[in-house]
């Protein structure tokens, strides 16, 4: 299964837009949407955003990936700092507005784009469509459209009433108790960026994933399932099995080390499925912020596909990221 809140509502545009704390506005797909670029070079790596997440969540990672190349982080329409639209869409939809985007903010491609769960169903989605835009795909823990049918039927019948309820309206007490619990997951961000994020996630970011899951296990699943083969490039796919603490409270420890099994093994066919692609398990690391908890995994992986796609015998490119603390597993 994904990695659902627990408690989805109906679908509905979020609100409008504000000013982002970093990035810009840009007109495209029919809307503004927020991209936020740093450095210069390609293939410039581009993040996708899982549910419930927005662009500057991976800001420390992008900073570290702009010393190598051009990074970007952006909301998806209906999310973050972007204009608002009626979720859920469909991958297309996300794949054909990302696309946009990027023409319109002058990022040349290709792209190797870094998928966070739902967001790596979409950098699935965007490489069927556009596969000779895209250099190569890092996707973390992401979405499978086989996990909810290979899972247990326990995990599907409460998936099934959780996304029958009502999201609902906050007390103040809530928000209060909300903002306290996001505080400390932006810690280390600039300080600029730090109470935005709060705020935004306390009020606003919770209900736009609600709503975008919606439609994962029947109309995003069957768009991947039917779609092309993805494109011959370069492919890691990091699984993570450690403590979570949304999964935690939905999941019992038997009921989740059935998911991840059932996880575990798809995202090896996944992998599989490409000539030049790998299978990574991390152990020590959480679903929700796997870019934090593992930095020094992700920024690995994008080091290294960021070498094989640079093919030209007289650009070999030597490792970008050197001060890593922890061992990072081959």
């Amino acid at each position: 299964m994904p990695h659902p809140s627990p408690e989805v509502g109906s679908a509905g545009p979020e609100e409008t837009c504000s000013r982002p704390p970093l990035g810009r506005l840009y007109a495209a797909a029919g809307r503004k949407l927020m991209l936020h670029r740093s450095g210069s070079g390609g293939p410039a790596v581009v993040f996708l955003p899982g549910a419930g997440q927005v662009g500057l969540d991976y800001l420390n990672t992008h900073d570290r990936v702009a010393e190598s190349t051009t990074s970007v982080l952006y909301d998806r329409a209906g999310t973050g700092w972007s204009e608002p639209a009626d979720l859920p869409r469909t991958a297309a939809e996300v794949a054909g507005e990302l696309h946009d985007l990027l023409h319109a903010a002058d990022v040349p491609a290709p792209y190797l784009l870094v998928g966070h769960s739902l967001g790596g169903a979409y950098a699935r989605r965007y490489a069927q469509l556009f596969p000779d835009e895209v250099s190569g795909l890092l996707l973390l823990d992401p979405f499978h459209e086989d996990l909810h049918a290979h899972g247990p039927e326990e995990a599907r019948e409460k998936l099934a009433r959780l996304h029958s309820r009502d999201i609902p309206e906050l007390t103040q007490e809530q928000l209060r108790q909300a903002r306290d619990q996001a505080a400390p997951l932006f810690a280390n961000w600039p300080e600029p960026v730090r109470e935005p994020l709060v705020e935004h996630h306390a009020t606003t970011a919770w209900r736009a994933g609600l709503h975008e899951d919606r439609n994962l296990y029947d109309v995003v699943a069957d768009e991947l399932r039917t779609g092309p083969e993805l494109p011959d490039v370069p492919l890691i796919v990091l699984t993570v099995l450690g403590h979570d603490d949304v999964q935690a409270q939905l999941w019992s420890a038997a009921v989740l080390r059935r998911i991840n099994d059932a996880k575990t093994a798809l995202h090896a066919g996944l992998a599989a499925s490409v000539r030049d692609g790998e299978h990574r398990i991390l152990a020590d690391a959480g679903h929700g912020w796997l870019h934090e908890e593992r930095q020094d995994a992700v920024l690995r992986a994008i080091d290294d596909l960021l070498r094989k796609a640079d093919r030209h015998p007289r650009r070999s490119r030597e490792p970008a990221f050197r001060d890593r603390s922890v061992a990072v597993p081959p």
